[in-house]
């Protein structure tokens, strides 16, 4: 482009990423913390990808969820962090249209994914609590694998307006973003015109698609909290719930950042710009970095596994 500030064509041939806008002294520095999340969040979720995968015994609904969990969370860290990486590192600051469109698609669609990968381990949480002598019947392989390809579609199905909106909206205002990656609404703005249909459909997403997934979730839990709490035993009952509180740790991780962040976004007019894209870059590292500590921390099948897989590497 001629001017790297304006552009008169529909689909600018290139976009220009700012990093965190206002830090940019400080980006060397903030790649440190950046690199460590990375690297924690492969090594981990590779580690309970491998784990589950070598263990017979793992080979339960639950463990097939958490696989799912595992994978999104890879992409999902992946599909932002080598670009943000250039910026701080390189200065590397272009990316072009279709790449900037890919990246927005791949982040969102798998922002809904693991939400519905959530609200299947809280379906597995209910079914085996409520009614464990009917877990293996209801939830068999062929069940848990619809279910994870029925939260493939409806992430890539869903997300797929992001996209054609965002192709289609034509943009003859800047070609720079303030962020440090494609976010829908960073991406949006930029265009010219009615640009209505993309903010409405963006609340409908958090409405009645996070929302909704929220609801579902906290509906298995209130039946799973009163079947506990009729357990006979203390002891019954401390282990029935701790079958859930890597779960419930794993949702806290996952929709509070993700909720403050959208919030102060939508809502924080006077929040300074660089804590915006900062708290954006948060809740789509921290959640891959956490999930595989939270769960090898309180699942003691994988604990017990994982020590010995090492204890065989040592011998």
């Amino acid at each position: 482009m001629s001017d790297s500030n304006t552009t008169s064509s529909t689909n600018p041939s290139t976009f220009i990423l700012l990093g965190i806008p206002g830090l940019e002294g400080a980006h060397v520095w903030i790649s440190i913390p950046f690199c460590a999340m990375y690297a924690i969040a492969i090594m981990g979720n590779f580690t309970i990808m491998f784990v589950i995968k070598r263990e017979p015994s793992l080979h339960e609904p639950m463990y097939y969820f958490l696989c799912m969990l595992a994978l999104t969370d890879l992409v999902l860290c992946t599909s932002i962090l080598p670009k943000i990486l250039s910026i701080f590192w390189f200065n590397s600051r272009e990316i072009d249209f279709s790449a900037c469109l890919t990246q927005m698609y791949f982040i969102h669609c798998f922002v809904v994914m693991e939400s519905g990968v959530f609200v299947a381990m809280a379906l597995d949480r209910y079914v085996a609590i409520c009614h464990p002598l009917r877990h293996s019947t209801i939830l068999t392989s062929h069940a848990v694998a619809k279910i994870g390809l029925a939260v493939a579609i409806r992430g890539s199905l869903l997300v797929l307006p992001y996209l054609i909106l965002a192709r289609k909206w034509p943009y003859c205002r800047t070609n720079i973003i303030p962020h440090s990656y494609c976010e829908h609404i960073a991406v949006v703005k930029l265009a010219c015109g009615d640009t209505r249909v993309s903010s409405y459909y963006g609340l409908f997403m958090i409405v009645c698609v996070r929302c909704l997934d929220v609801f579902f979730i906290a509906v298995s839990y209130t039946h799973i909290l009163r079947a506990i709490f009729n357990l006979p035993t203390k002891d019954s009952r401390l282990k029935a719930f701790g079958t859930c509180s890597a779960h419930l740790s794993a949702i806290f991780v996952f929709y509070v950042p993700h909720l403050f962040s959208a919030l102060t976004h939508r809502y924080g007019k006077n929040v300074p710009m660089h804590f915006h894209v900062f708290t954006a870059n948060i809740y789509l590292l921290v959640p891959p970095m956490l999930n595989p500590i939270i769960y090898g921390v309180r699942t003691k099948q994988i604990q017990d596994r994982l020590l010995w897989l090492i204890s065989q590497k040592m011998k």
